[in-house]
């Protein structure tokens, strides 16, 4: 059996969180409305028609949320600033009261001796600035930099961990080229236009936070997954291959100098080619202290012809033996080990963590009790996981757990339960689930 104490007592122990899926307050104290409120509120967009007006609360109930943390044995607590609620039209106009709420929240850490993380993108950008266009705008960058610079000197004395981006190829391929997440865009020229201009957001974002925050220690994140081709046929070893350039490499290799990958695939050759000019690839290259890396699950791709451009399609996995969660994501924790030591190989990443990893089960509160030990063995494998590759020598450096509580889980509403804290939306009762009881005896070992 694992120990906390095995992976070392330097190793950061955390919870992820994002405002857009627990603030609620969406419409008040001067906050202004993001693609997500005003995405929610489109006819079959998200499941059962939940929209984040409420959520989790958290808005009014930081207090007693963060001391949850605490209470069980975390020393991280990772949450975004909501850009609108900063800045309601995007840039100019600051909210006094936007500000105060987050130095509110990250006093409230420091007195509960946590350390605050800070993800300054966590999907919910100003619905003035998509108007405007979003990240598909050149515009995007001069607002996204301003944003940057207001977090960094107001909060900057106190908060010395700061993440950019949370899973810039997940915002992008979702809402601006598949359309299921917000903003609701579609097709190819909308995501390239998209990726390009992210992928200098996270780059400048980091020259801003090192510029501004004497001490900052910087990351960013990405969403990651094996990708396995379904047989070893040349057809569908290409087509895992194109899978992987944009789900893994995407915005890693352009972060460490590398430029934009696409050396095997025409459509991204052209794309890294008339985007990776000497100016491009210097603009787009920061020296982060840390990647954040985001795991769920393992994708296995087969070669399909009618697919347009990427020509490969998801399939199931030829061995169905093992476990799935309530998403129909495999349960896999070789496949996790597998990814780290990816991201690892690339000799420019300074230190690793993992800044979500976590699985939604069908949780009931019976009696007073959320008995989840599915979820508890899904955390006893994927920490066996990391703690063998940090064995072999991978320098990761913490490990935080999503969710804190059940939330608003984008296009899924709040269907999808991921908290180790059961919440009832109707009363916003918490409810610590077994698996949360599990995370506060593990931390104490």
């Amino acid at each position: 059996m694992i120990k906390a104490s095995d992976f070392g007592s330097d190793f950061s122990w955390g919870v992820a969180t994002a405002a857009a899926q627990i603030e609620g307050a969406s419409d008040q104290y001067g906050k202004g409305p993001s693609i997500w409120d005003t995405f929610s509120k489109r006819s079959g967009k998200i499941k059962k028609g939940h929209q984040l007006v409420t959520a989790c609360d958290f808005y009014h109930r930081y207090h007693e949320d963060i001391a949850l943390v605490k209470l069980l044995g975390f020393s991280v607590f990772r949450f975004s600033i909501s850009w609108p609620r900063l800045l309601p039209y995007g840039d100019g106009l600051v909210n006094e009261e936007g500000i105060r709420f987050y130095h509110n929240v990250i006093d409230e850490c420091l007195e509960q001796g946590l350390t605050p993380y800070i993800t300054l993108y966590h999907w919910d950008l100003p619905q003035a600035l998509e108007d405007e266009g979003g990240w598909t705008a050149f515009g995007i960058n001069t607002a996204f930099n301003a944003f940057v610079s207001v977090c960094a000197k107001t909060y900057g004395d106190k908060v010395k961990n700061w993440l950019v981006l949370n899973e810039p190829f997940g915002f992008t391929s979702l809402g601006y080229m598949l359309g299921v997440h917000a903003p609701g865009k579609t097709g190819l020229t909308n995501f390239f236009s998209a990726v390009h201009h992210t992928a200098i957001a996270q780059a400048d974002g980091g020259r801003i936070l090192r510029a501004e925050v004497s001490g900052a220690n910087i990351g960013t994140t990405y969403s990651c997954s094996e990708v396995i081709p379904y047989t070893q046929s040349d057809a569908d070893v290409l087509a895992a291959s194109r899978v992987d350039c944009l789900m893994n490499r995407l915005f890693i290799e352009p972060a460490l100098g590398l430029g934009y990958p696409g050396e095997e695939w025409e459509v991204m050759e052209k794309f890294s080619i008339s985007h990776s000019t000497w100016r491009h690839t210097e603009r787009l290259t920061f020296d982060f202290d840390f990647i954040g890396l985001q795991n769920y699950f393992p994708l296995t791709v087969k070669y399909n012809g009618f697919i347009p451009v990427l020509q490969a399609w998801e399939v199931k996995a030829k061995s169905m033996k093992k476990p799935h969660t309530a998403m129909g994501w495999e349960v896999n924790a070789d496949s996790f080990y597998r990814i780290i030591k990816q991201f690892a190989s690339y000799p420019k990443i300074k230190n690793l963590m993992i800044t979500e990893n976590g699985a939604a089960y069908q949780d009931k509160l019976i009696g007073g009790t959320v008995d989840d030990q599915e979820r508890i063995e899904y955390f006893k494998l994927y920490l066996a996981a990391v703690l063998k590759a940090k064995g072999e020598g991978m320098n990761i450096t913490g490990y935080m757990a999503w969710t804190l509580m059940d939330n608003f889980e984008w296009a899924e509403g709040y269907n999808a339960r991921f908290g180790l804290v059961y919440n009832d939306f109707k009363t916003q009762q918490r409810t610590i689930k077994s698996s949360g009881y599990w995370w506060q005896d593990f931390l104490k070992k």
